[in-house]
């Protein structure tokens, strides 16, 4: 039961082109966004649809095949943890981040 104190699964379509920048090191670093969507009724019967963006966080090879093969509109699945940052912007003011960094990913679509 250990290896699932934090570990995230999501099935998505991806929002936008991957951003893949290249460290000083070589190593590279994949940021993305993806969409999960629930459907379900309400109170009144109505057909809901509901629809969440996840930051999405990758390293290293993971970080290689998204670039290599994920675009805008693919769906995927990945699993990662999630993780919480903050910085500061340009601005000097406080900004928090939720994240899911990515350790396996899986390209559903064709």
């Amino acid at each position: 039961m250990n290896a699932m104190k934090n570990k995230v699964q999501l099935i998505g379509n991806v929002g936008q082109n991957p951003e893949i920048k290249t460290l000083e090191n070589g190593r590279k670093l994949a940021n993305l966004s993806i969409a999960t969507k629930e459907i379900y009724r309400n109170d009144k019967g109505e057909k809901v649809e509901q629809t969440e963006w996840h930051r999405i966080t990758a390293w290293g090879k993971t970080a290689e095949i998204i670039e290599k093969f994920v675009t805008k509109g693919k769906e995927v699945a990945v699993e990662g943890k999630l993780t919480h940052r903050s910085y500061d912007d340009r601005n000097g003011e406080k900004r928090y981040i939720t994240e899911v960094v990515v350790n396996e990913i899986l390209l559903l679509s064709k």
